[in-house]
């Protein structure tokens, strides 16, 4: 399963079906997180108008969302917990597996510390479209689309094994 999961930014214009949609947005309603406080809220987006909106949130890299069928917003609560960036990585990261193990493609969009094309920073465009308050923090949105084709799946000779390291850093 961890092979095959690749981010998907093309899409065709079949719907997702809402039971897959449900699934996904159960999977980050039911990740881990510091002390369960489960500092996140989500966003389902379908409008296509807002989807194009969204889609100049980054000034590169969320061009994808023009043609997505949906997209989720992630947003994390900042006076609940000091790692809500790390919990909210958490769901965002389940509902990526999540997708592509029901066939359908997910784009991760980072949010947090970014530029929207308007000079705005990503946050502050996506609060003004969609209304969230200021205690909410954007982490990052996930497109989702029927994928028009899928990535070849990671394969095992290409994994970075030198990354890991035994007992200490450097040991051999």
């Amino acid at each position: 399963m961890m092979k095959n999961r690749r981010s998907v930014r093309a899409y065709t214009r079949e719907p997702v079906p809402e039971e897959k949609l449900e699934k996904i947005l159960q999977a980050g309603l039911l990740s881990a997180s510091g002390r369960a406080i489960r500092p996140w809220e989500f966003i389902l987006v379908r409008d296509k108008e807002t989807l194009k909106q969204m889609a100049k949130a980054r000034a590169a890299g969320a061009k994808m969302l023009e043609e997505a069928d949906s997209a989720v917003v992630v947003l994390g609560d900042e006076t609940k917990t000091d790692v809500w960036t790390e919990d909210c990585s958490i769901a965002m990261a389940n509902m990526h597996l999540m997708a592509d193990s029901l066939g359908v493609g997910s784009c991760w969009i980072q949010g947090r510390l970014r530029e929207a094309s308007d000079g705005r920073t990503t946050e502050a465009y996506v609060r003004e479209l969609l209304g969230y308050p200021m205690q909410l923090r954007l982490e990052a949105i996930l497109s989702l689309g029927m994928p028009k084709d899928h990535p070849s799946p990671h394969t095992e000779e290409n994994l970075l094994t030198e990354k890991i390291h035994k007992e200490c850093y450097g040991a051999k």
